[in-house]
């Protein structure tokens, strides 16, 4: 089969499909809608994997951008003559796939795409219905996008879940660097290059100190639909009452100097460690480092840094979104807080240090969850099913209309 993977950007997420695709024998195509100037993923295409030059892919995408985009992706569609082609988010990249009139269409939901963006913006909601209209199948990662596309009309029968899902051997519970740590005078985040310990001024976090503390890990990207500045707030707030309380924040992005300064009124900078963008290789690192997992983020799905700190045997403190509540509502792996509450977000992290004693239950609890349902290599196949049930329904609307 030919296969075209077409996407918005190369993130982590697109080499773990794309490496996927890769070994099961199809022919797979990679398309890129834009470039950002922040480079979203290290690592090369899969070399099985053939990208695709076209106007698209050099630099950001408007909408502007879109009947010249349009009338190219028309000619890479006559060229490699796809037998199907894979393309979402869905209001932008499925968008302009459902306006080539190619079919079967798959498009795959990125979660906010659907539970957010297109409740922001009337444009990404038209455009959403548009490509929903006009795709075979839907590929979602929670119940809540099923029940969103639903609302917007696109019959629940043809939409996949799967979770993504994680690679369960890398992400898994020891050796523990949270052991090394307290084992240690002194303790040093693992595989950071010195760079990463810069910060404004030349300031450098102190980690003596370290060895006896709870640990709380957050590597969010530092935008307002992550809430990063809500993890900020409460770890403030909680810091105010628990001496040894320290945050791993990694990350950057547009909030970083409200996040920055959050911490310095806070009186709590030589309490975080901001270790800046970090390598695949270097996750499973952090995640054995701490002690309890954060994510304030006001939209998700099935978030995959979820997942991997699960799969770590890492206990989670979440928001109660409708995605994480999917994954920890009444499970003994994590708990939820009210989305927004900064005070509700301090008052978990007081529980959990209060109960530290215990928290190995919960990261066993935590790796369970991971096998039962973040399996990456399990979960892949419900793609392939989907891929199968877009050729069936495409020859099935062919057939009627021959007859």
């Amino acid at each position: 089969m030919r296969i075209l993977y077409f996407t918005r950007d190369y993130t982590p997420h697109d080499h773990r499909f794309l490496s996927a695709l890769a070994r099961t024998g199809h022919e797979v195509f990679s398309l890129r809608l834009e470039r950002r100037s922040l480079q979203l993923e290290d690592r090369p295409l899969p070399v099985e994997i053939r990208q695709v030059a076209w106007r698209g892919g050099r630099g950001p995408a408007g909408w502007r951008d879109f009947p010249t985009l349009w009338l190219d992706l028309k000619r890479v569609l006559r060229e490699i003559k796809p037998d199907l082609v894979h393309a979402g988010p869905v209001p932008t990249v499925a968008f302009l796939a459902a306006l080539s009139g190619f079919r079967p269409l798959l498009s795959m939901s990125w979660g906010s795409d659907l539970l957010r963006d297109v409740d922001r913006d009337a444009n990404l909601r038209r455009a959403a219905q548009f490509a929903l209209r006009r795709s075979s199948v839907l590929v979602g990662d929670c119940q809540a996008v099923r029940q969103k596309a639903v609302r917007m009309g696109f019959p629940a029968e043809r939409v996949v879940l799967f979770p993504w899902g994680v690679d369960l051997e890398r992400f898994q519970p020891g050796p523990q660097e949270a052991e090394f740590r307290r084992a240690g005078a002194e303790w040093e985040p693992p595989f950071v290059a010195p760079r990463a310990l810069e910060r404004v001024g030349g300031w450098k976090p102190p980690f003596l100190g370290w060895q006896d503390a709870f640990v709380l890990l957050s590597l969010r990207t530092w935008e307002p639909v992550y809430g990063v500045d809500v993890i900020a707030h409460g770890f403030v707030r909680a810091a105010q009452q628990i001496a040894n309380l320290r945050l791993i924040l990694l990350g950057s992005g547009s909030q970083a100097a409200l996040i920055r300064e959050i911490l310095r009124k806070g009186g709590v900078e030589d309490r975080v460690y901001l270790g800046g963008q970090v390598t695949n290789e270097q996750l499973p690192h952090f995640y054995r480092a701490a002690d309890l997992y954060l994510s304030a983020s006001h939209s998700d799905g099935s978030s995959v840094s979820l997942m991997e700190a699960l799969a770590t045997g890492l206990p989670a403190l979440v928001s109660d979104i409708p995605g994480n509540r999917e994954w920890l509502d009444n499970s003994a792996a994590g708990w939820l807080f009210g989305d927004g509450d900064e005070v509700g977000l301090a008052d978990g992290i007081i529980r959990a240090y209060n109960q530290r004693q215990e928290l190995a239950l919960a990261g066993q609890a935590a790796r369970r969850l991971a096998e039962e349902r973040a399996d990456w290599s399990k979960n892949f196949q419900c793609l392939l099913a989907a891929y199968q049930m877009a050729l069936d329904g495409a020859e099935a609307t062919f057939l009627r209309v021959v007859k």
